[in-house]
């Protein structure tokens, strides 16, 4: 039996429609042809022996076997960009500053640093993690180079900012699912279950947020007002660990996007026990410079590239 060797062009194809949620993008992404990509995808589920692509209303979504071989593509594509990188910057140095907010640190500094650390070891790398403010502040200060952060649409205008992604707020709780033995949840059920008539409930939502100050916390407090939904503080915290902590102990709900979600907590359907839609919050790249020295330039494209493989896209189009 003859061995496969994948195609790494065929494979950028492959894992730039994904990335961009269109094949079409993708083509002009990449300078082809849409049928030139439809061409390379075929040829890809030919080497792979099996479907990789379902239909999914008027797109598509991979399969298993998709899923699986899109995680290697990026292994390749990494690899091979690291390789690339190393050679063109096997003699780079100097000295990035970088911080993230707790979101990130767990799920993207691992993999970003040490892809870093073998393309470019003359180039040493300090890193906090901190909240949004506290990280926009210290870029205004010349202490750092480079942040990714949510933005609530008040970063100081001396920064250069790149929207990275837009994702949804979520009403998080416990992935247990005993949320719904909370006091509030079983008086709300039980006005629901009387009818029409029943007093409305004066049980507050207990809420698990970040001490102020602190956007999301007004995001959070500011929807349930307008949706007259009484609420209360059951625990704040400093810490992003501590609110998934009491998040999953059921002490009440927290809110976050699904970017970095740990294991023990889940995303509640706010529909089934009358919670108000929340806003989409952006993630964003600050740079304290526009024409930042190379080391600088080359983290930040790591840390894109580490962030557009881990947000979820919808199905992709073809056309």
């Amino acid at each position: 039996m003859s061995q496969v060797m994948f195609d790494l062009d065929v494979l950028r194809s492959f894992s730039t429609g994904i990335a961009l949620g269109s094949y079409a993008r993708a083509a002009d992404r990449l300078g082809r042809s849409t049928s030139a990509v439809s061409a390379q995808l075929k040829k890809l589920e030919a080497q792979a022996g099996t479907v990789l692509f379902r239909k999914a209303g008027r797109g598509l979504e991979l399969t298993d076997a998709g899923e699986t071989l899109l995680a290697y593509a990026h292994r390749m594509l990494e690899l091979n960009e690291e390789a690339s990188a190393a050679m063109r910057g096997a003699d780079l140095e100097g000295w990035v500053r970088l911080g993230l907010q707790e979101d990130f640190g767990e799920t993207l500094l691992p993999a970003v640093l040490g892809r870093f650390a073998r393309a470019h070891p003359k180039v040493r790398i300090e890193a906090c993690v901190a909240r949004s403010a506290e990280l926009r502040e210290r870029l205004e200060l010349g202490k750092l180079d480079l942040a990714l952060a949510w933005d609530a649409g008040d970063q100081p205008p001396s920064l250069y900012a790149e929207r990275v992604a837009r994702l949804p707020l979520q009403w998080i709780g416990p992935a247990s699912g005993d949320v719904l033995d909370a006091a509030w949840w079983k008086e709300r059920e039980r006005r629901d279950g009387a009818g029409r008539g029943a007093r409305k409930s004066k049980e507050p939502l207990p809420l698990v947020l970040l001490d102020a100050p602190c956007p999301l916390r007004d995001i959070v407090t500011q929807t349930l007002d307008r949706a007259g939904v009484p609420w209360r503080h059951a625990f704040t915290s400093a810490s992003l660990a501590a609110l998934w902590a009491a998040s999953s102990a059921g002490l009440g709900l927290t809110v976050r996007t699904p970017f970095g979600l740990p294991s023990h907590v889940r995303a509640i359907d706010r529909t089934a026990v009358g919670l108000p839609a929340l806003p989409q919050m952006s993630m964003a790249l600050y740079r304290a410079q526009a024409n930042a020295e190379a080391p600088v330039g080359r983290l930040a494209t790591l840390l894109l590239e580490a962030v557009r493989q881990h947000v979820q896209v919808a199905p992709v189009q073809m056309h």
